[in-house]
């Protein structure tokens, strides 16, 4: 069969089979006595071999070896070709996240897009200074150097809402961090979600940075989401939680924050905002009796009760002194002097 023939039969151009041959990868069994290529039915079987191999992503050179070598495992190419295609395909898939989040942007020109792509750049940037200037920058007024020649703002262009929580998520520097959740409280609807949804992430440390962002938030729908991560399993998510919430002075976070006195985790501030919710009696008596009934459980230690006992000092009410009153006679040496020290200050002068 001459050439003309295979490449209609197989699909393959005179050209490309005639680069085949200079490669050694076929080789025509003969010629006719005018000297032209004369392919046979094997010739022809390899030529669909090598087509083949090339369709799933083989170079010319491995399809060489994948046919000639009578050592090759096939195991071994495909297991290669997974691997080089999961990475292909996660490549494709962060430009196109790229590109949707320049698309959500809705840039004006090319000015601004690029305005865009230079935020995203930085975002992603090894450098922890380079990101926070980026994370202020979408915030407030545009990347340096961008929009002194455009007159592009920040406002105009804003980095989209998916590119900051996703630093969010992934940021580690405590610096960087606060600059990424003061600009996710600037960027209006769409984080409280995206952020919720991090809440449910597998790693400890992704649900910590979700909900402390999540708690910057302002508006009804952070506080609901932060509502429902105190009935989350991990206990750093429900303190956060609890904290956010209870600033915003709403008590379904006391249980929380009695946990927090108990567990030694930013005790301090559970107490102050307990202090902070009982601004009436009735609210007050509520938290007292809700610190009493941890401090007479068989399980709580001793510097939980120490804790527990000085979170009292800031809650008004009767019910508040007559658990410092009791507490003054406690069998704990500690506890009693520091309930009869705290009963004295409470005391008018």
């Amino acid at each position: 069969m001459l050439i003309g023939e295979v490449a209609r039969r197989s699909g393959v151009s005179a050209r490309m089979l005639r680069h085949y041959e200079s490669l050694g990868l076929v080789h025509p069994s003969g010629r006719t006595g005018s000297g032209y290529r004369e392919y046979s039915e094997e010739d022809i079987r390899r030529i669909f071999h090598i087509e083949s191999l090339r369709a799933l992503g083989l170079s010319l050179r491995e399809v060489k070896r994948a046919l000639d070598d009578a050592d090759f495992t096939p195991s071994t190419l495909v297991d290669d070709l997974i691997r080089r295609t999961r990475e292909r395909i996660a490549a494709e898939t962060e430009l196109l996240t790229r590109l949707r989040r320049i698309h959500a942007a809705d840039p004006a020109g090319w000015e601004d897009a690029l305005q865009v792509v230079t935020l995203l750049q930085a975002l992603g940037s090894k450098s922890a200074d380079v990101r926070q200037r980026a994370a202020l920058a979408s915030a407030s007024s545009a990347f340096p150097g961008s929009s002194a020649s455009s007159g592009s703002s920040a406002d105009e262009v804003p980095v989209p809402v998916e590119a900051l929580v996703e630093a969010a998520l992934g940021e580690s520097d405590p610096n960087v961090a606060g600059a990424l959740r003061w600009a996710l409280a600037r960027s209006g609807d769409g984080a409280p979600a995206l952020l919720a949804e991090g809440i449910g992430s597998p790693v400890a440390a992704v649900r910590e940075r979700a909900v402390r962002s999540l708690a910057v938030l302002p508006g009804g729908e952070a506080a609901g989401h932060l509502r429902d991560a105190l009935a989350h399993p991990d206990p750093v998510v429900r303190g956060h939680a609890a904290l956010a919430i209870g600033a915003r002075g709403d008590t379904d976070a006391v249980p929380a924050l009695v946990d927090l006195l108990e567990e030694g985790r930013n005790d301090t501030d559970a107490a102050d905002t307990l202090s902070v919710l009982a601004s009436d009696t009735a609210t007050g008596d509520r938290i007292a009796h809700r610190l009493v009934e941890r401090l007479a459980r068989s399980t709580t230690r001793a510097p939980a009760r120490g804790r527990l006992t000085q979170a009292l000092a800031g809650i008004p009410g009767t019910r508040a002194s007559q658990a410092l009153a009791e507490l003054s006679h406690d069998t704990d040496r500690a506890v009693a002097l520091t309930a009869t020290y705290l009963l004295q200050l409470r005391e008018p002068r």
